[in-house]
């Protein structure tokens, strides 16, 4: 089963325990918030697979935290709307806010994982394999990267730190989900991240004039793209 990085919004306790049980079972990645504002925080700041929200929350309906994410993220994040508001009217508007597919509870496990799988495959079939960031292209079917041109020498490992942070900018990733898109959920014992970071910084910025690799204090990383004098 496709690995997943699942944000659950979800104020309901037990439905929540039971959900990121069962999809850490598959081996998946969850982070979870109980309240809308929360929600859409984790959602503008984190590249996830796909958002499974609960409309019924106790601070801000689903359908405003589905509009927010829609409007303001930066990239195509699915969203799976997860509600007992189960008649025609009720889907409509929650298809109308931005949701892109729609459980209603009682709620079979298996479906709604299925159904997570299911948007996150159709959300990689639209992205564009090449990803330019300023002076940065990436073709991330063909692993291979450039900078003004010229090929960046990446083992495979900085390659996927490089794409992860593509795909997230111009967002930061943090340290953890950076550890989660290299080793999934056998990170090393040692702080091997802090070399691979080095590693990347000395293939991306090195032979350059300006950086593209930004630490952010107390987050993680993120890709910037370098100011050119007219």
């Amino acid at each position: 089963m496709q690995q997943l990085s699942i944000l659950l919004v979800e104020d309901n306790l037990t439905i929540a325990k039971q959900l990121i049980e069962f999809f850490e079972g598959h081996g998946w990645s969850v982070d979870y918030a109980s309240n809308g504002s929360l929600g859409t925080e984790l959602a503008l700041n984190n590249p996830f697979d796909v958002v499974v929200l609960d409309l019924n929350l106790p601070d801000i309906d689903g359908l405003q935290v589905c509009k927010a994410i829609k409007e303001q993220s930066t990239i195509n994040l699915p969203i799976l709307m997860l509600t007992a508001r189960d008649a025609f009217e009720d889907k409509a508007e929650g298809y109308g806010e931005g949701a892109d597919d729609y459980v209603t509870k009682p709620f079979d496990f298996r479906e709604v994982a299925l159904r997570c799988q299911a948007l996150s495959k159709r959300n990689q079939l639209h992205k564009n394999q090449t990803i330019e960031i300023g002076e940065l292209t990436i073709e991330q079917n063909q692993h291979i990267a450039c900078r003004e041109g010229k090929p960046l020498k990446l083992t495979n490992i900085g390659f996927k730190l490089l794409l992860t942070l593509a795909q997230a900018y111009p967002q930061a990733v943090s340290r953890s989900n950076l550890i989660h898109a290299v080793w999934q959920d056998s990170p090393p014992d040692t702080d091997a991240l802090r070399s691979h970071i080095y590693s990347l910084r000395n293939a991306l910025d090195k032979p350059f004039d300006e950086p593209m690799l930004t630490t952010i204090t107390n987050v993680g990383f993120k890709l910037e793209s370098p100011l050119r004098a007219n």
